[in-house]
């Protein structure tokens, strides 16, 4: 079933830096009183594979970088887990955990051992608890999901990872097709368990060839390892190279919500693209939904790292956020808090979804949870108000440390045709009613919802390339300011500022 996909070891030379690998396993305990029958299906094995058992564990190097694995071997008994292979995976786990080192797991794997019954698959649990420590310690867990992958281990520390891709065209399910079969009479409906139909779906963050996963797992890394790193200035950083403080001359908030709508204006995806460096998309919650119109990244900006979530705004096919999307972003506010990592939030929408999908879906638990979720968030946290800002789908993203706003970005309650056909029942007065509202940079810096502007020149659209450099270089500076302050004073002073709003 695996001719032609690396194995375990082959995957491990191919992953990690070249002559950097050492193995943990000691010679394991086989369960005492073996049927005749399973100790020569495990001595074959043995001689097959080289191996002592389905799982090899040790440690190595990524980019330079010290890490712990974990990688099935699906040629010994199909990867299948028993306890002795549970106790080297525990054991991993808990020494990655105790020397702080990120973990990069593989699994390849049936599920549990059947030979083994009960007592092997209840083993299940503390793998689970172990992967589940070395999180809470605020250390990467990377898990890369092999041909074939199911049962028990895709349903423990196979689906825990902060960051999840699979082997292109890889079987990945709870539950394995022969079972099925078996129990239904019938084939399982064929692509559903799929890698690339679970990346559609959100379950996956990407498919990555094994040939290309030593990059992306070393991208990854350089985020999400460096939560605990102090910030960092950028040598040689001269006057030329700081962010500016002024935004130039004001312009009316109907002019602004119009140069906003540029089809040409810069929007997120540019920013990452252009601006940023390390960059790593992620697909959807990793719970089954993905919305196109939210993107979750990891990613530097400068030198500084973090977790980014925003409003995917592309001219042609821009869709409003729904409750997917706000979950989301609220695994990205997750990931931020149990790694240590800044969040950047990005918000360029005119308003969530309004639909009776999205009232069914629960979009107002959504924003409330990513309000509350934002507004108490432990790590460091940024707002970039990019472009436009209405509603709820624009709220959810903003109570941040500190709030950044493009010149001619705005925010409201509605867009302002929406607000003038409720204050003057004439959507014609968008211009009066953006007005009245104060939506612009200008009002959102004297109201003391924004704290700095990003000037534009005189337009975003019109200067993409400088506009993106001025908003990365805005954002370093914030981010290492952030990480900078006492954790205990961030989150207090923050509370403080969206308590006094508007008072």
């Amino acid at each position: 079933m695996n001719e032609g996909r690396p194995g375990a070891l082959e995957l491990i030379a191919m992953v990690l830096d070249e002559g950097s690998w050492r193995s943990w396993d000691t010679p394991p305990s086989d369960p005492a009183g073996l049927p005749a029958s399973y100790a020569a299906e495990l001595a074959a094995a043995r001689a097959r594979t080289g191996l002592t058992e389905s799982v090899v564990t040790g440690e190595g190097n990524i980019d330079g970088r010290r890490v712990a694995v974990a990688a099935c071997e699906f040629g010994f008994l199909a990867g299948s887990i028993g306890t002795a292979a549970a106790g080297r995976l525990v054991r991993c786990a808990e020494r990655a955990t105790a020397e702080r080192l990120p973990l990069v797991a593989s699994p390849a794997s049936g599920g549990t051992r059947m030979q083994e019954g009960t007592p092997a698959f209840a083993r299940m649990a503390s793998i689970s608890a172990a992967v589940a420590r070395h999180r809470a310690a605020g250390l990467p867990y990377l898990v890369y999901l092999r041909h074939p992958t199911t049962g028990g281990v895709l349903a423990s520390w196979g689906s825990l990872g902060h960051v999840t891709a699979a082997e292109p065209g890889a079987l990945i399910g709870f539950l394995g097709p022969r079972v099925y079969q078996a129990l239904h009479g019938e084939p399982f409906p064929a692509g559903v368990q799929r890698a690339e139909n679970l990346a559609a779906h959100g379950l996956l963050d990407g498919v990555v060839p094994p040939g290309e996963l030593r990059e992306v797992a070393a991208r990854a890394l350089r985020v999400l390892a460096a939560g605990a790193e102090p910030a960092e200035q950028e040598p040689g950083a001269g006057p030329e190279q700081q962010p500016e403080p002024g935004a130039g001359p004001g312009v009316p908030g109907w002019e602004s919500v119009q140069r906003s709508r540029r089809p040409e204006r810069p929007g997120l995806r540019d920013l990452l693209a252009e601006a940023a460096t390390d960059v790593s998309l992620l697909l959807g919650t990793g719970e089954g939904e993905r919305d196109p119109a939210l993107l979750l990244a990891l990613a530097r900006f400068g030198t500084e790292p973090c977790v980014v979530t925003g409003h995917d705004r592309r001219p042609g096919a821009e869709l409003p956020p729904g409750p997917a999307g706000l979950r989301a972003a609220q695994r990205g506010m997750r990931l931020a808090a149990e790694l240590g990592l800044p969040l950047v939030t990005v918000i360029d929408t005119a308003g969530a979804a309004l639909s009776p999908e999205a009232e069914q879906g629960g979009l107002a638990g959504e924003i409330a949870r990513a309000l509350a979720a934002l507004v108490a968030l432990p790590a460091p946290t940024v707002c970039l108000l990019l472009g436009q800002g209405g509603g709820g789908g624009a709220l959810a993203l903003l109570p941040a440390d500190r709030v950044l706003c493009a010149q001619h970005a705005w925010l409201a309650p509605l867009p302002p045709e929406g607000a003038a056909a409720i204050l003057y029942r004439d959507p014609g007065r968008a211009a009066e009613a953006a007005a009245r509202q104060r939506i612009c940079s200008a009002d959102l810096l004297r109201e003391g919802i924004a704290d700095r502007i990003i000037p534009e020149r005189p337009d975003a659209a019109d200067e993409r390339a400088e506009f993106l450099r001025r908003s990365a270089l805005t954002l370093q500076a914030e981010l290492a300011g952030l990480r900078r302050s006492p954790p205990p004073d961030r989150a207090e002073a923050r509370y403080q500022r969206y308590r006094r709003l508007g008072s």
